[in-house]
């Protein structure tokens, strides 16, 4: 942005924004009319500095950063991704206040730590009556399998986030529990990084507390619980489809964990293997995302289709640790509310330092009489997180807002199945800054926090979570739902933050160069991402040439009736398009816009694209942010299809480019360029069998030559114009045409020699072999006598190479690597 003019003065454009904002929002409950307002104020004076007098350029900016992240999140339901709304302002919590919070999150994960081992220990709060068994069985998450069954390391709980709101006197008090897959950490660590990059001068001059220390004694803490000295660590995820997979992909690049699903996944003898392209390795701890009742089939749910077969085995064995323990959900449920303050005096001693929202339970005869006398007043919520009959849409819901019917079914309900059913009070939040338009204006907040153990088994909060906006003034908690924005989080203080990054030293020595284990789904995904990009460019190319040449775009002439139909047959035998009805200028025009365009089972262009798409979130905490978003992008909407499909093109170019000069040369890159190179081998083949045969006329080798992207190549050697043999020998046998048929094998052969192999006896795989085969079956085709036969048999080899490829490298399974000798790892 432009630097501000010399007489505008950041400092006095804060004061008038808060002045403004406290006129509006009034003192009561407000953070920032409330508070000390002076690190609001140097914050808004950072911001004015950036964005100058213009809030709503603030938000764009912040937006933006967020966006090159690669952050989003997808609604249940939703097939799109939406991004990640974050506020250009940030939540300030001064480091006093922060200390109280501190010691309440502590104090809560400690006591559901106690609570769980007696749970599924020796169940003595229930022989003694402190909590009623329905309590208990009564969960879904209560799982009973594992009773009796210690966790590895002796913990459940590594990992828990805490939702808490503030009252207008400024009290915080404790709104929901997430134990199961607590998520949201990510978005945290990302709402930082958008801010940082938008407010660069804020964490200097507020002193913020820094999250990096929490993520090392997070990832510490589970290496610390593994037998093994250099343990291998996976995030489960459920996978792309999954609500907040964009975090979990995030997450796991920033701690170094491999980002793992149930079929990455095989338990043998009680132990746990990732399968990679060298083979099963062994893999000693899994943060899971993964509801429990899902990770185990044989264990729990025998339908799930995303589980581990064996995994609670190795499991009870000792042998993969799972955070948090299965299990633990059994606590979310917001009937325990009524008992933890009454547990928490019995178990430590001591008072909730972050009370609940006041709750009655109405499995008990006194609670539920309270809560019908009191309903109009009252929140009434799911025991249990949901199976009732009396609830609207199943979900909480004020007294007061219910209809006369709707009030009578629910107190019929809860006369049938009292258990079920909660009465909560009314909460009502402070608010905070939201930019909206050009203005700040007051909107309530929850805050979640977070709490991760250590490597030494204590436990460390990370200092500020995030913030959820609500999208309306009104302060009521069960109104305000999830939110419409989030915000970063600031602890700050007046002691100077010493910089801390989970990234090495500076003056570190330690060098690496091997990037690690590639897990066989994500070497699939990167091959077929390849393949499938490269399909969609070859069809690309046959569109243009046959938009440009049969409308006279260019104003030269129009390619013969016989090259023309040969391009729509190619265009037909994909999948791509019906065949035209004739080759008139309108039926072209038609088939090349449903080639385009077209979904309802055509493979065309933009249903290509969708599938490559589709292929890069299955492993997109390995591809960059740029190469999501090209990825990402809508399909052009330009008025004319040639302006359409140029800027397809030029997409496709640049993703090419990423691909060559920006991804390491790995495994996973590897995969990735044997994938375009196999699909552009076949795709050559196809147009030589196709334009290139004897007694092809100079319309269909100039066509050979466009869809090889190889007229100017020609053009330089050969000065004397068209002719057949010279242009095959281009496209077919030359290896210094990177678009050349012999090209690609040899990169075919060059990435397979540098792949793993399981085996130790220096033979060739049946993957290397059949790539030698089909090297030697170009090297020693002559341009003049290269024939149709010759070039289906090669396009056949191929086909047969690909699938020998996905034999060999993604498995789905551990026996072909047990029956080929490999000792596990």
């Amino acid at each position: 942005m432009a630097t501000q003019p010399a007489l505008f003065d950041a400092a006095t454009h804060a004061r008038r924004w808060v002045d403004d904002y406290c006129t509006h929002a009034g003192a009561g409950g407000d953070v920032l009319c409330s508070a000390d307002k002076a690190p609001w104020l140097a914050m808004l004076e950072e911001l004015a500095g950036v964005v100058g007098d213009d809030l709503g350029h603030a938000r764009e900016r912040v937006q933006r950063h967020a966006a090159d992240m690669g952050t989003g999140f997808r609604i249940p339901g939703e097939a799109e991704e939406r991004p990640w709304p974050v506020s250009p302002v940030p939540l300030l919590i001064d480091s006093d206040e922060w200390a109280r919070i501190e010691r309440g999150v502590v104090q809560r994960a400690s006591l559901f730590e106690t609570i769980l081992s007696d749970l599924y220990g020796e169940a003595k709060l229930v022989q003694r009556g402190l909590i009623p068994a329905a309590l208990v069985t009564g969960s879904q998450f209560f799982l009973r399998q594992l009773v009796r069954l210690a966790p590895p390391g002796g913990h459940h709980l590594h990992f828990v986030a805490v939702d808490l709101g503030r009252g207008p006197t400024g009290e915080w008090r404790v709104l929901a529990d997430h134990l199961r897959t607590p998520a949201g950490a990510g978005y945290a660590l990302e709402n930082r990084l958008a801010i940082s990059r938008t407010l660069g001068g804020l964490q200097a001059r507020l002193n913020v507390a820094r999250h990096a220390p929490f993520f090392a004694a997070f990832r510490d803490g589970i290496a610390a619980l593994c037998r093994r000295a250099d343990p291998r660590i996976g995030l489960l995820t459920p996978g792309r489809y999954n609500p907040s997979y964009p975090e979990q992909a995030h997450l796991a690049r920033y701690l170094g964990f491999l980002l793992v699903e149930g079929a990455d996944l095989a338990a043998l003898e009680d132990k746990v293997y990732i399968r990679t392209i060298g083979g099963l390795k062994r893999i000693d701890a899994l943060w899971r995302r993964l509801d429990p009742r899902f990770l185990d089939p044989l264990a729990f749910d025998t339908h799930s289709q995303i589980g581990v077969p064996g995994l609670i085995d190795a499991y009870a064995a000792g042998n993969v640790v799972l955070s948090n323990a299965p299990g633990v959900g059994v606590l979310e449920a917001t009937a325990w509310n009524a008992f933890l303050p009454q547990l928490s005096t019995r178990l430590t001693g001591a008072d909730l330092t972050l009370p609940n929202i006041a709750t009655w339970w109405c499995g008990q005869p006194s609670e539920r009489e309270r809560v019908e006398e009191d309903l109009t007043n009252l929140q009434i919520a799911p025991a249990f997180g949901g199976g009732t009959l009396g609830l609207p849409a199943d979900a909480p819901v004020t007294g007061s807002d219910l209809s006369p019917d709707q009030r009578a079914a629910l107190l019929a309900d809860m006369a049938r199945r009292p258990q079920d059913y909660v009465g909560q009070e009314v909460v009502r939040l402070s608010t905070m800054p939201v930019v909206a338009g050009d203005t700040l204006v007051a909107r309530p907040f929850t805050l979640r926090v977070f709490a991760a153990r250590g490597a030494d088994g204590s436990w460390t909060v990370l200092p500020g979570g995030f913030a959820r906006i609500g999208e309306h003034p009104d302060p009521r908690a069960a109104v305000m739902g999830e939110g419409s924005w989030s915000a970063d989080v600031v602890v700050h203080g007046r002691v100077p933050v010493a910089p801390i990054s989970l990234l090495p030293a500076p003056d570190s020595h330690h060098v690496r160069r091997n990037p690690g284990t590639l897990p066989s789904r994500v070497a699939d995904n990167f091959y077929w991402l390849g393949r499938y990009l490269e399909r969609g460019e070859a069809l690309l190319a046959i569109i243009r040439v046959m938009l440009g040449n049969s409308i006279d775009a260019d104003g030269g002439a129009a390619l013969g009736p016989d090259t023309v139909s040969r391009l729509a047959n190619l265009v037909a035998t994909s999948g791509a398009a019906p065949a035209p009805p004739s080759l008139t200028r309108a039926d072209l025009r038609q088939m090349a816009r449903t080639a385009m365009e077209a979904g309802d089972g055509w493979q065309s262009v933009a249903e290509i694209n969708r599938q490559a798409r589709r292929v890069g979130e299955g492993s997109r905490d390995r591809l960059s942010a740029d190469m999501v978003r090209l990825l990402d992008a809508p399909f052009p909407t330009h008025r004319g299809m040639l302006d359409r499909a140029g800027s397809l093109q030029r997409r496709y170019a640049a993703i090419a480019g990423l691909s060559a000069e920006h991804m390491s040369r790995t495994a996973a890159w590897r995969f990735h360029d044997l994938g375009r190179r196999v699909e552009r081998a076949a795709a050559i083949a196809r147009a030589v069998r196709t334009f290139g045969m004897p007694g092809a006329s100079l319309d269909d080798l100039s066509t050979l030559l466009d869809l090889a992207d190889s007229q100017i190549s020609y053009r330089q050697r050969y000065l004397t114009g068209l002719a057949r043999v010279p242009v095959i020998d281009l496209v077919v046998l030359d290896p210094g045409n990177p678009r050349a048929l012999a090209f690609q094998v040899e990169r075919i052969c060059e990435h397979l020699a540098a792949l793993p192999t399981l085996n130790d006896d220096g033979m060739a795989e049946p993957q290397q072999t059949q790539a030698t085969e089909l090297k030697a079956m170009v090297s020693i085709a002559q341009a003049a006598t290269l024939d149709w036969e010759t070039l289906s048999r090669i396009e056949q080899h191929l086909a047969g190479l690909s699938d020998a490829i996905a034999r060999r490298y993604f498995l789905q399974g551990a026996e072909p690597l047990r029956a080929g000798g490999l000792t596990l790892a």
